[in-house]
């Protein structure tokens, strides 16, 4: 199989244009046709559905340009590990990412890293639910949890602070709560019903059951609620950082930090090859978020 034909089929398959796919490669209309053609007679199966004016990829099309894709990024990560080759990222970049966090703060620096690297695309898909990498065809995942499946090889972006905070109007009507036992008297508000919250006392770890009468699925809301004075709640300060500076939420409990093993974290599947997109993506956003990430300095 030619590796030419697959570069060729994989940006027809994302241009959907055969003529431009050609034109990136330094190929005539005519000749580029020619390839693609000669790839589906060497697989026989038909990948592209042609019009006059576009090209659409078939079921088979569909199936196969992903394991397009990872045989060309398995061949620039193989030359890139020896230092040979043109291993410049490039292709589709495949990522998952939670919601609130994408929206919050992968966005905002997707724009700079394609200027960097303007021969990638990405796919971006933003999920609170854990999406399994291999089975997706996903390159990437961007996670803030504690790492627990042995199956993916993590690499740390920047740090999950986690806060106890609560609305202005809330304390003024409830009262301030000095330690993690007064929880009980309150009204708090938990995450995916998420309600053992454990603090870390002068004599050792501290466990309470939260109880409220509000949860929810997204960590938006969960900020959200607590602005509107709903109750108390668990937040991540990449978060609430903006709110906690300008006083639309309070810090509750300093002397209580929180226990959690969480972390902002780039996982990708451990069987496959790490990809030059995949490694330009990891190098891009840890030098992003920095050693201390903005919402961990914000308004200080």
């Amino acid at each position: 199989m030619n590796l030419d034909h697959l570069k060729l089929f994989i940006r027809a398959a994302h241009t959907y244009n055969i003529s431009q796919a050609g034109k990136e490669l330094g190929l005539s209309p005519a000749v580029a046709s020619a390839h693609i053609s000669k790839l589906e007679k060497d697989l026989g199966i038909r990948l592209l559905h042609r019009t006059t004016r576009k090209v659409s990829l078939t079921e088979d099309g569909h199936a196969f340009v992903r394991y397009a894709e990872d045989v060309i990024d398995s061949i620039e990560a193989a030359k890139a590990s020896v230092g040979i080759g043109n291993a410049s990222p490039r292709g589709t970049l495949r990522i998952a990412a939670p919601a609130s966090f994408g929206r919050m703060h992968l966005l905002p620096a997707i724009p700079k890293f394609l200027t960097k690297y303007p021969q990638l695309s990405i796919d971006l898909k933003l999920s609170d639910t854990i999406i399994d990498l291999v089975e997706g065809g996903f390159d990437i995942a961007i996670r803030n949890a504690e790492m627990t499946d042995s199956s993916l090889i993590a690499r740390k972006l920047a740090a999950d602070t986690r806060v106890i905070c609560a609305a202005p109007d809330y304390l003024s009507e409830h009262g301030l709560p000095t330690t993690p036992s007064d929880l009980y008297e309150h009204n708090c508000i938990t995450l995916n019903n998420v309600d053992r919250w454990s603090f870390l006392g002068p004599e050792g770890q501290i466990n309470i059951k939260a109880k409220g009468n509000f949860s929810t699925d997204n960590g938006e809301a969960i900020r959200d609620a607590c602005i509107a004075g709903l109750g108390i709640t668990i937040n991540s300060r990449w978060s609430a950082y903006k709110e906690l500076a300008s006083g639309k939420l309070v810090e509750l409990l300093p002397e209580y930090p929180l226990v959690s093993d969480t972390a902002i974290w780039a996982v990708y599947p451990s069987s496959r090859q790490l990809a030059p997109k995949v490694r330009s993506l990891i190098d891009y956003l840890i030098e992003y978020f920095g050693s201390v990430p903005y919402w961990d300095k914000y308004g200080s």
